[in-house]
C-alpha cells in the first residue's frame, strides 16, 4: 500500500467545457477533494445516483453556492435522485440560500441533452441494482472533444454505448476483480472498454482489491487506472 495511487477517496469528477465548470457527483471527501486539486469554481452539479458515496458531501457545495452571487446552483439529477437530496437536504432547496453560508440547490430532472454555454452533457440510464444511473457524455463545443463517463453500473447497455461513440475518452466502473451484483467487476470492465474501443479508457471506483501497480500492468492496450487526483485534457 505505499504507492499513493493506492490511497483512494470515494469517486467524483469535475468537468470544464470552454470554461464552463460541472461537477459530478459529491462524495463524503468532496470537501477535501475540492481544496487539493484546486477546484474553485462550480457551474452545475449533476448527481448520477443518490447512494451515500456519491450525494453525502453536497453541503459542501456551499462555498460554491456563495460564488454564484446569492443563487441557487442547478442541480441535476433523475426523479429518485431528486427525491434523495429533498430528503437529506430540504434546507437547501430554493432560489436562495437560507442565509448566507448556506447551500441553495435548483434541482431539475437531468435532460435527455443539457446545454451549457461550454457545451452538452448527454446521458443514457444504466443498470445499477435496483436502480439506474446517469451515464454522462460530455461534448465540448469549441473543440468537438467527447469524454463519456459510465461509472457505478452492472453493464454498458447497447444505447449507452451508441452514445458514447466516438468518445476520446471513456470511463467506466471496474470495482473489484470478484464479480458484484451492482457493479462490473475489473475484468469485466477491461472487456467492455475494449468492446467500445475509445482510443483512451480508464477505470474507477476500486475496492482496496486493486493494487494499482499490479492491476496497470494487466490492462489491455489503450485501456488505463484512474487515480485520486488525475486530471485528461482533451
Amino acid at each position: 500500500m505505499s504507492n499513493p495511487k493506492n490511497w483512494r477517496t470515494r469517486s467524483s469528477i469535475h468537468v470544464v467545457m470552454d470554461g464552463h465548470h460541472v461537477q459530478v457527483d459529491a462524495s463524503p471527501e468532496f470537501r477535501l477533494q475540492c481544496i487539493r486539486n484546486q477546484i474553485e469554481w462550480i457551474d452545475d452539479f449533476i448527481l448520477t445516483h443518490p447512494h451515500a458515496d456519491h450525494i453525502q458531501g453536497m453541503d459542501d457545495l456551499r462555498r460554491f453556492c456563495d460564488q454564484l452571487g446569492g443563487t441557487a446552483m442547478p442541480v441535476y439529477s433523475t426523479e429518485i435522485g431528486l427525491a434523495r437530496i429533498r430528503q437529506i437536504y430540504p434546507y437547501a432547496i430554493g432560489e436562495t440560500p437560507a442565509s448566507k453560508g448556506y447551500a441553495a440547490f435548483r434541482l431539475a430532472d437531468m435532460p435527455a441533452v443539457l446545454e451549457t454555454p461550454g457545451g452538452t452533457v448527454s446521458h443514457a440510464l444504466l443498470p445499477h441494482g435496483g436502480m439506474q444511473t446517469l451515464g454522462l457524455v460530455f461534448e465540448e463545443k469549441s473543440s468537438g472533444k467527447k469524454f463519456a463517463y459510465y461509472n457505478d453500473c452492472h453493464s454498458v447497455p447497447p444505447a449507452a454505448r451508441e452514445l458514447a461513440a466516438g468518445a476520446d475518452v471513456v470511463v467506466l466502473d471496474g470495482l473489484r476483480p470478484k464479480e458484484h451484483p451492482t457493479h462490473m467487476s475489473t475484468p469485466q470492465a477491461m472487456q467492455v472498454a475494449v468492446e467500445m474501443g475509445a482510443p483512451a479508457s480508464y477505470l474507477t471506483h476500486f475496492t482496496f482489491h486493486i493494487d494499482h501497480e499490479t492491476w496497470a500492468a494487466k490492462m489491455p492496450e489503450n485501456v488505463y487506472l484512474a487515480y485520486d487526483g488525475l486530471r485528461l485534457s482533451l
